[in-house]
């Protein structure tokens, strides 16, 4: 072989030696192979929303998502904007969806009972936050009752914003976090599953009487909640883990009532009792210190918020 025909091989070889690994790293394949052994949770954010910084779905969805890629987990993250995934492969291996987005008639998986009732049958785990806990009675209550525990129901919860104090329980969830108290839009009365079966208590405090200061209304405020708080002073629980029975497919759920403040996430313990709640219900254990999450910087905070 003359020295110009070696020099054509040579360089050839050293071309195709080079391939494998180029094509390795941008072939499906070779995500898949990445994403293996990874817990996938799919982040439901609903449409902007209120005014600037408060209902921020997607820039709320996308700031906790980051987190959880970088806490060293073994977890994937997927962010669906704008309500409801369009293609239903996005739920494709997912072991927990989070859904933050507003409630009531509106609310997302509304036109979607069905599928959520098929995820909770299977093992999913489910957790709902601020305004995505509300959904009409009837069916779709009572799908939340299966799928996360209970839900805040109208003319029975309220909806007004207070500074909350937080004394923690013992629970996974509570890892690697310290009391706190923060003010935010804290729903309370939910309408839980009867005797609170499989329902834990994470955050809970006694509200303030002129949080039942408004008339009585669908959101305001009726003769059950004033009993409760005003006449017995019982603790109001804002946020609750939800172990589903086996009759109900097993798995895990939570409700969060926080979040109307975009702000909020920027406190340590308002955002990592969070993140660990959403590393629960996908089934990894929460570590002893809780998930690994720096405090954002106002850049990081600033990032995604809708044009409003």
């Amino acid at each position: 072989m003359n020295t110009p025909s070696r020099l054509l091989l040579s360089r050839l070889s050293l071309t195709l030696s080079l391939l494998p690994p180029l094509l390795f790293c941008l072939s499906p394949i070779a995500r898949a192979e990445e994403a293996k052994g990874k817990k996938k949770i799919v982040f439901i954010a609903g449409n902007p929303s209120h005014g600037k910084g408060e209902h921020e779905h997607r820039a709320g969805c996308m700031l906790l998502a980051d987190h959880l890629n970088k806490s060293g987990l073994a977890v994937e993250t997927v962010v669906v904007n704008n309500g409801w995934p369009k293609e239903a492969a996005v739920f494709d291996n997912a072991a927990a969806v989070i859904i933050y987005a507003d409630g009531g008639t509106g609310h997302p998986a509304i036109p979607q009972l069905a599928k959520l009732q098929e995820m909770a049958k299977k093992g999913m785990g489910i957790g709902c936050i601020h305004y995505g806990v509300e959904v009409p009675q009837g069916e779709p209550g009572n799908t939340f009752l299966d799928a996360i525990g209970g839900y805040f129901e109208m003319n029975w919860s309220v909806n007004p914003h207070w500074q909350a104090n937080f004394t923690l329980p013992k629970h996974e969830i509570t890892q690697g976090i310290a009391d706190f108290k923060i003010n935010d839009e804290w729903y309370y009365h939910m309408r839980f599953r009867k005797d609170m079966e499989g329902i834990t208590p994470i955050l809970s405090d006694l509200p303030p009487a002129e949080t039942l200061g408004r008339p009585d209304g669908s959101h305001s405020g009726n003769p059950a909640v004033r009993a409760a708080v005003l006449e017995r002073k019982e603790k109001q629980h804002v946020m609750w883990a939800f172990a589903r029975p086996a009759a109900l497919g097993g798995g895990k759920g939570f409700g969060f009532t926080g979040g109307h403040f975009h702000k909020n996430w920027q406190d340590d313990n308002h955002r990592r009792v969070v993140l660990n709640a959403i590393v629960w219900i996908a089934g990894l254990p929460v570590p002893a210190e809780g998930v690994n999450s720096a405090t954002p910087t106002d850049d990081e905070m600033k990032a995604n918020l809708d044009a409003k």
